[in-house]
């Protein structure tokens, strides 16, 4: 019986990827372009090559990260769409230390630049992590406010007081003492891939092996059964909510100080909300949450390549995506059929 439900699965699975690519393929023809070049550009413009392989790591990072920001806080039931305001409050602070800050070696100066992105990250998360535990503010609501407010105020501090001047709207570059170092040029991949690979790991490990780890499920499983037996679970979900805004500056961070070496009005392109639906079509597995992510940034990357040689819009990936996590998520499209077909033959 198990055999045949992981077979139900594993249809489910694959039909659920080739679905959405067949569909792409039938509106690729339509729209006048030879559906096999399109999708062999696309393969091309994420791997083949320095520049692309760089650019789907690089674009890798953000999403993991978001979309592990996004999984700790759903282990305690804290549905978290703030990801990218945390992001941002990294990305601008971290920049700030970069080019405030003078007279320190590299290592101090990044080591600084990352703790001041990860403690504002982890501030402006708490402020409606507090809200939920103790007044039971939805956090729908106030988590995605607060994205904007991030934004509005990181345009305004790019725009007057850490204005690099220029004709585009953009900080003060950071100081070389603060840059990460890059992996694969002419790509924009850099060390922060390593950071945030070792950091997945720690997370990873706490949630699975530690005490803090226990306390975050059990809040997410039974609320009332960890106050019973002594947790205090309004903490736990402020402390969760700091540790996913810290992981959503961390990313933030690394944006500044290895990929752009200052903050650019705009510059995020929600990638927070990319990291959400990796997390969401994982169903916040933290095993597959890797492969998932990778698999949208190198969509993301890809389609620059298809549209570039093909003339095929780069938005149609976005489309495929979103068609993607519909297939994904109805588990049972293909599972049903299976499971009518075996009832019928005992």
């Amino acid at each position: 019986m198990n055999r045949r439900i992981n077979l139900s699965y594993g249809l489910n699975f694959i039909l659920s990827l080739l679905l959405p690519f067949m569909l792409g393929a039938i509106i690729i023809a339509l729209l006048g372009h030879d559906p096999q070049e399109a999708f062999r550009e696309l393969f091309r413009g994420a791997f083949v090559g320095r520049l692309s392989l760089g650019t789907t790591l690089q674009k890798w990072v953000p999403v993991l990260l978001t979309g592990l920001a996004f999984c700790i806080t759903s282990q305690v039931r804290y549905f978290n769409i703030g990801v990218e305001g945390c992001f941002y409050m990294g990305a601008l602070f971290s920049a700030g230390a970069g080019f405030l800050i003078t007279g320190l070696p590299a290592y101090l100066h990044i080591s600084l630049c990352f703790l001041v992105g990860i403690f504002a990250g982890a501030i402006w998360a708490t402020i409606p992590g507090m809200l939920r535990a103790w007044w039971q503010v939805n956090e729908s609501c106030s988590t995605i406010m607060f994205n904007y407010v991030a934004i509005q105020f990181a345009s305004f501090m790019i725009v007057n007081p850490w204005s690099a001047k220029s004709a585009a709207s953009q900080t003060v570059p950071i100081l070389p003492s603060a840059a990460l170092s890059r992996l694969m040029p002419p790509s924009r991949a850099n060390s922060g891939l390593f950071m945030a690979l070792t950091l997945y790991i720690v997370v990873f490990w706490a949630i699975k092996k530690t005490r803090l780890g226990f306390k975050l499920r059990s809040t997410g499983g039974n609320p009332f059964f960890t106050d019973y037996i002594g947790f205090d679970t309004r903490r736990i979900v402020v402390l969760a909510t700091a540790i996913s805004g810290a992981v959503g500056g961390f990313a933030g961070s690394i944006e500044t100080l290895g990929v752009y070496g200052n903050i650019i009005d705009g510059f995020s392109g929600w990638v927070a909300f990319d990291g959400m639906l990796a997390a969401l079509i994982s169903k916040n597995n933290l095993w597959l949450l890797p492969v998932y992510s990778f698999m949208i940034a190198a969509l993301k990357t890809g389609a620059l390549g298809m549209e570039r040689f093909t003339g095929v819009p780069k938005a149609l990936i976005d489309t495929l995506i979103a068609i993607l996590i519909i297939f994904l998520t109805m588990e049972n499209l293909f599972r049903f059929r299976f499971s009518r077909r075996e009832g019928g033959t005992k």
